[in-house]
């Protein structure tokens, strides 16, 4: 497993945005571990969630979505001066087929006055996804959201197989996880490849801030 820098090290620190939807908790647990990362590796963190767009009704007929609501309702919930304050940002999602869901691609929608004013781009910005079923849109739903990011003029940074442990996992486009309808908690597997991921977007964030500083 790659190294993470120490917190402190280096002339830049960086700060990182991790935004993320996610409905029964797969994302969120992914979030969490991303951004814990991100803090032992040395950058300055938001958390924040998108506000959910469900009536309150479908979210209560559904024990696990309403058990994540409350268990995340101290969380801010994001809005465009996070991406504006992060030199990096990493955004969550679950699968709609395929795609992004709606709650993070709104998030999404709402930067078109920074993107216009030019504050979007430079910064580097990385996704994770979850999904119900293996071969589930995971890939397609990073692809998606990456197209965003060329809009932005923003500097994707993808994990790759940089790291020996990212064949266990087997995603170069961001770290992902199969849920199996809930029935399978994110595991070590799922983890290792979030925490290789953070590690990475902060050590070319950190290197990219250095750089448009000189």
């Amino acid at each position: 497993m790659s190294t993470p820098t120490p917190a402190g090290a280096g002339s830049e620190q960086v700060k990182v945005a991790v935004v993320y939807y996610s409905s029964t908790g797969t994302v969120a647990a992914l979030a969490k571990e991303i951004s814990e990362a991100a803090e032992k590796a040395g950058a300055e963190i938001r958390l924040r969630r998108a506000p959910e767009l469900a009536p309150q009704s479908g979210i209560d007929s559904n024990p696990a979505w309403a058990e994540n609501q409350r268990a995340t309702a101290g969380i801010p919930e994001a809005t465009p001066d996070d991406v504006d304050w992060a030199d990096a940002v990493l955004f969550g999602t679950p699968t709609r087929f395929g795609n992004v869901s709606s709650q993070l691609k709104q998030v999404l929608d709402q930067l078109g006055g920074l993107w216009g004013e030019g504050r979007l781009a430079d910064k580097v910005y990385s996704g994770f996804a979850s999904s119900a079923t293996l071969h589930g849109g995971q890939e397609s739903t990073l692809l998606a959201l990456y197209n965003t990011i060329h809009h932005f003029g923003g500097l994707i940074v993808a994990p790759g197989y940089t790291d020996p442990a990212k064949f266990a996992d087997g995603n170069p486009y961001g770290t992902s996880h199969v849920d199996a309808q809930g029935d399978k908690p994110v595991d070590e597997t799922a983890r290792t490849a979030a925490r290789i991921q953070a590690e990475r977007v902060v050590r070319i964030a950190r290197a990219v801030k250095a750089g448009l500083s000189v």
